[in-house]
């Protein structure tokens, strides 16, 4: 199955370069339906390029609290130089403590398509 889900430019080329390769997302029910094998295209918002993922992994958290402890950030897209200031906080700015509490959050592992 082919999701579809749009991406700000910095994310955007860093799974172009294969350095994120987990995308951090609420688990909502567009998100939901994702399952391991599916493929993602991700439109960049500023230019509407496209690349397409594949799922490679799902991990499944109640927040991105416990998802920041558990899961590698510097696949997450964090710089590694950078790791220290990294704070589960962050996606507040994209989805309210009461949304990952209504719907818990994601990392998907994803695997570019050359």
């Amino acid at each position: 199955m082919l999701h579809q889900m749009n991406l700000n430019t910095k994310p955007f080329e860093m799974i172009c370069s294969g350095l994120k390769t987990i995308e951090l997302r609420l688990n909502d029910e567009k998100r939901q339906a994702i399952e391991i094998g599916d493929e993602i295209e991700f439109s960049n918002n500023s230019d509407g390029r496209k690349l397409i993922v594949k799922v490679r992994n799902i991990y499944k958290f109640p927040n991105f609290d416990e998802l920041y402890h558990k899961l590698p950030l510097d696949k997450c897209g964090y710089q590694k130089d950078k790791l220290s200031q990294a704070k589960a906080e962050d996606m507040e700015a994209y989805y309210s403590k009461e949304k990952q509490e209504r719907y818990g959050v994601l990392g998907i592992e994803i695997e570019l398509f050359r």
